[in-house]
């Protein structure tokens, strides 16, 4: 392969990465889904949170999972990265989850009485 065509692969794989980057809003959520999680409920928060974007045909937040965070008493945990900064949610339930989206993903209010913070 020749310098030129490496050149050429490098450039395309960096204009995808800008348009992934670009499309996704700055904005991320983390579910805790290891069994810690997923035996209290992170299942169905994750199902609750995907089901609120989708229904509110929001496209620029990417939702992935993690495992334990070492946590586990405030299980099922959800963590929001947006360009302010990151807030971990504690003990979430689906109900929780969607005002999450609602309030903090679309509004930028952070919801105090679920927020976790580690002693």
């Amino acid at each position: 392969m020749k310098l030129e065509e490496l050149r050429k692969i490098k450039e395309q794989a960096k204009r995808e990465l800008d348009r992934k980057q670009k499309g996704k809003g700055g904005k991320r959520v983390v579910v805790g889904m290891g069994t810690c999680g997923i035996g209290v409920g992170a299942r169905e928060v994750m199902e609750a949170i995907l089901d609120e974007i989708s229904t509110r045909g929001i496209a620029d937040i990417e939702v992935t999972q993690t495992g334990c965070a070492g946590y586990c008493a405030h299980e099922p945990m959800v963590t929001v990265i947006d360009e302010s900064g990151s807030v971990a949610y504690g003990k979430v339930t689906p109900e929780d989850a969607r005002e999450i989206v609602k309030k903090h993903l679309l509004r930028g209010t952070v919801l105090g009485h679920l927020v976790f913070e580690p002693i």
